[in-house]
Parts: structure tokens; sequence; C-alpha cells
């Protein structure tokens, strides 16, 4: 038997190694690759196109939107989802047909990694106990690194633009490369008039409030000395890039970066933490 808890605190038994494994988040179709599991995959989200070598599997919708019949035909002996970027009611039809899930929700890195560890260990018969070890070894490097911070925005929305808080996983990451996430103690607040600052506030305590919503003129306050510019989920452009750089002093430097680095947790994550530090170290003063 194979035992784990997901990010629900659901406490759930296997019969045995998965065999057929469907993935509905980018972030563990690459761990299952790295970990060796990948000839385990019968599915996939239409956004598991890294590594390449996934993209020859079956895709069965996206992430939000998956195809849940299709799931249940695969006849899978696991399926991964994630609390953020699927829908539970896909979850719950899952779970309703007797198809196992596990559900993560990893806020840091550590947290991703050792979600990492969960997924290793189930599959025994697989030698990953040097992809992990490495992968440790490099966020123990990473995680000890010293200096003063630099205040970097994170903006993953242009209109509304939209910034992280500080429980967020991209604020982890780059609080772990040596930034200071100007916005992490913002809050969202509801509706958009008071997220915005027109209007008193609703309280939402059912809504994610981790992805405020807010204006150029705080931006400005907040005084970055680094924006990084992820491409995903909105894929910001060069001119996207010039709008900041005319708002902002021109000791900051603006610059595009790739999304993954700042958002794909587990082992994925590690790769990406040397490109951020790079980013904010060209950052300093």
């Amino acid at each position: 038997m194979l035992d784990f808890v997901d990010a629900r605190g659901r406490r759930t038994r296997l019969p045995a190694e998965p065999k057929r494994v469907v993935s509905l988040v980018p972030s563990d179709t690459y761990n299952l690759f790295a970990l060796g599991a990948g000839d385990r995959l019968v599915g996939r989200s239409i956004y598991c196109t890294d590594p390449s070598a996934a993209r020859s599997i079956e895709a069965v919708g996206g992430t939000k939107n998956a195809d849940v019949d299709r799931i249940i035909a695969l006849a899978p002996d696991l399926v991964l989802a994630n609390q953020e970027e699927n829908r539970r009611v896909d979850v719950e039809r899952l779970e309703a047909a007797g198809v196992t899930v596990l559900v993560s929700f990893p806020k840091t890195v550590a947290a991703g990694l050792e979600h990492s560890r969960a997924l290793a260990a189930l599959f025994p018969s697989l030698h990953t106990r040097a992809v992990l070890g490495e992968a440790g070894a490099r966020y123990r490097r990473r995680a000890t690194a010293t200096g003063a911070p630099v205040p970097t925005f994170v903006p993953i929305w242009m209109d509304p633009l939209m910034t992280i808080h500080a429980d967020t996983f991209i604020s982890d990451v780059v609080e772990l490369c040596g930034g200071r996430n100007v916005f992490s103690d913002r809050r969202r607040r509801y509706p958009l008039a008071a997220d915005l600052g027109r209007r008193e506030a609703v309280s939402k305590p059912e809504r994610d409030d981790r992805y405020p919503r807010v204006t150029m003129a705080e931006v400005q306050a907040r005084a970055p000395r680094l924006v990084l510019l992820p491409d995903e989920p909105h894929d910001f452009s060069e001119a996207d890039a010039e709008v900041f750089r005319a708002a902002l002093p021109p000791e900051t430097q603006v610059l595009r970066c790739v999304g993954k680095d700042l958002m794909w947790y587990g082992l994925r994550s590690l790769e990406g933490l040397t490109r951020v530090a790079d980013h904010i170290a060209a950052a300093k003063p």
C-alpha cells in the first residue's frame, strides 16, 4: 500500500505503484519526467508541453476545462491536479467516478520540492534518490545566499494591472533569489473599485485575495528597483515594458523573463532560480 496526504488534507491509499497517470498540471508533468515516470502518463493537459516528450501523450483538455469523461475512459490509477490551476468541480466529478486524485498547492519552493518527494514515494521502483538529492542541494545553496534584497515588482496581468502577495509561489521565488516583493503586504480587495481605492471593500472570505489589482501610482510609490515581466499567464510584450519604463525612474530595470522560472513548482523550479537570481543581481545598485 502507498499512502499520501494531499493539499486538502485528504489521506488516500493506492494499492500499488500507479502505472496509468493523468496530469492536469504542467509542473507535475515535468516532475514525472524528471523522476523517470514519464512513461506512466496516459493523459495530460494541453499546457503540459515541457519536456517535449510530453507532447506525444494524449491531451485531455485544459487546466480549467478538463475533459472529465475522457479522463475516466482512460482508466487512470492516479490523476494529478492543483488547487489553484484546476476546477474543484472537475476534481469532484473524477472522485465521484472512483478516480484517485492527488491535489497539490505548494506556495513556496520548499513546499514544491516536498511535493516532488511525495510524488517520488509513489514510484518506489524508480531510482529517484539522485534527482531529489541534487534538487535539495541546489535549494540549500540558494536559500543560504546573502546580500541586501532588491525591491522587485512582478506583475502577472497588464489590464487590469495585477501582482502578487507574499503568500504566493512567485513571491517566494523572488525572495529566495535575492529580491523583495514590493507588494508582499498588499491583499486583493473586492470589488475592483475597492482594489483600486475608489470605494470601501466588501468582505469576501471565500475568495482568493493573493493577487491584488494595483494602479501605476501604487507601483511608483513602492519604488521597485526591478520590474520582472513574465511571459505567462499574461505574455508581457516589449510595448508593455516601455509603459513601465516611461512611468518609473530611469534607474529602474525592466526585464522580460520566462514565466516558468517564477511559477512552476517542483523540480522545474530549481532550473529557474539561477536565471531569476541573475536578473535580480543585475538590478543591484
